[in-house]
C-alpha cells in the first residue's frame, strides 16, 4: 500500500522506513546527551562522563527506614502494622509476588473488617486512578497490588510500603524495583517499609545500603539547616481543581448549574460529548482529565435517572453505562 502511495505521488520514499530506530542505529546518532533518571541502571552509569546526584530535599523529607522480617508469619505481622497506621489516619501499600496471593490477601483483609481494594492489571485505567485517589481520600485504607511501579504514584498519606517475599527471585524484586517501591513511602515524614524475607538477596542488599545512604546525607542536611522534615500536605480536592483548570475540565458545581436547566434530551447529548472527551483523553494518556470526566459522566447519569420516567431496570442500565443515553 505504501509502494503505491509513493509510485503516485502522495508519501515521500521516505515511508517506507517509517519504523522506530533500532537501537544499534539509536545509538549512532546519539551526540552529547543529557540523561536524568531516579534510578540510573549500570549501562548509563558506565556511558556517563559526570554523575552529578540531587538527593537533598527542600522539605527535609528523609528517605523511609527499611526494615526486614522473617516471612514465616508476614501476613499476621503486616495485619498488625496495617491496624496501626489505620488508627492514626495513615495509609498502606502492599505489594505481592503473584496475582493470586493478592487476591488472597485482599479477601483476608476484607473479612478482618480492612478497608482494602485490589490493585490489578485487568482493572482500566481510568479505575486505577480513581483507586489511588480514594486511597488518598480515605474510601480506602489500604491496596494491594503486584506491580506498584506502573504509574507515579504521588501518595504523601501513605506511611508504609510492605513487599512480601522480598527474597524472591523476579523483575518486581531487582534492586532498581526495590529502591523505585521504597520511594512510594518517602512522602511521608513517618514512612517505613518492611520486606519480608528469610534471606536478604544482593538486590535487597543493594536497595537498602542505596536507601541509607540516601538517609544519611539528607539527615547530615537537615541537622547543618535546623529543618525539621514535614510530609507532603496535598489537598486532593485542590489538585482536582487545579487539573480541571489547566485541563479545561468544568468543576462540578458548574457543570451540574447547566446540567440542572437541559432538558433530557440536551443532557444525553450532554453525557454522549464528555463521554467522547473521556475516551479522547484516555487515548492521549491525559488520564486525571479522563478520571474527572468520568466522574462528571456518572453524576450526569444520575441526574438523568432521577428525572427520567424509565421503568426501575431501565434506570440501572443507564447509571451503568449501558443502552442509549
Amino acid at each position: 500500500r505504501k509502494e503505491v502511495l509513493i509510485d503516485y505521488g502522495f508519501r515521500l520514499p521516505s515511508a517506507l522506513d517509517n519504523r522506530p530506530l533500532k537501537f544499534e542505529e539509536f545509538k549512532e546518532q546519539m551526540g552529547i546527551t543529557l540523561y536524568t533518571s531516579a534510578t540510573p541502571a549500570d549501562y548509563e552509569l558506565q556511558l556517563a562522563d559526570q554523575v552529578v546526584e540531587q538527593i537533598i530535599r527542600p522539605t527535609g523529607l528523609i528517605d523511609p527506614e527499611v526494615i526486614v522480617r522473617p516471612s514465616g508469619g508476614q501476613v499476621d505481622d503486616l495485619v498488625g502494622e496495617i491496624n496501626q497506621r489505620v488508627e492514626k489516619g495513615e495509609r498502606v501499600l502492599v505489594t505481592t509476588l503473584t496475582k493470586r496471593m493478592a487476591e488472597d490477601l485482599s479477601d483476608y483483609l476484607l473479612e478482618l473488617g480492612l478497608k482494602v481494594h485490589y490493585l490489578h492489571s485487568e482493572i482500566d485505567t481510568l479505575e486505577r486512578v480513581g483507586i489511588l485517589r480514594d486511597l488518598r481520600l480515605g474510601v480506602f485504607d489500604v491496596v494491594v497490588g503486584i506491580n506498584l511501579l506502573r504509574e507515579g504514584l504521588d501518595l504523601p498519606e501513605v506511611s508504609l510500603v510492605a513487599i512480601l517475599d522480598a527474597d524472591k527471585q523476579g523483575f518486581l524484586r531487582s534492586g532498581i524495583a526495590l529502591i523505585q517501591t521504597i520511594g512510594r513511602a518517602a512522602r511521608h515524614v513517618h514512612g517505613q517499609v518492611i520486606m519480608y524475607a528469610d534471606r536478604v538477596t544482593d538486590a535487597m542488599r543493594f536497595a537498602i545500603d542505596e536507601t541509607n545512604r540516601r538517609r544519611e546525607i539528607q539527615l547530615a542536611y537537615n541537622k547543618a539547616h535546623h529543618i525539621e522534615p514535614a510530609s507532603v500536605v496535598k489537598s486532593v480536592r485542590d489538585l482536582t481543581d487545579r487539573i480541571a483548570r489547566e485541563s479545561g475540565v468544568e468543576e462540578g458545581k458548574d457543570i451540574r448549574g447547566k446540567a440542572s436547566r437541559m432538558e433530557q434530551k440536551e443532557l444525553a447529548r450532554m453525557i454522549k460529548e464528555l463521554e467522547q472527551q473521556m475516551k479522547a483523553a484516555a487515548r492521549e494518556l491525559e488520564f486525571e482529565r479522563a478520571a474527572l470526566l468520568r466522574d462528571q459522566v456518572f453524576e450526569l447519569r444520575a441526574m438523568l435517572a432521577d428525572e427520567s420516567d424509565l421503568p426501575p431496570w431501565k434506570k440501572v442500565q443507564l447509571l451503568s453505562g449501558g443502552g442509549d443515553s
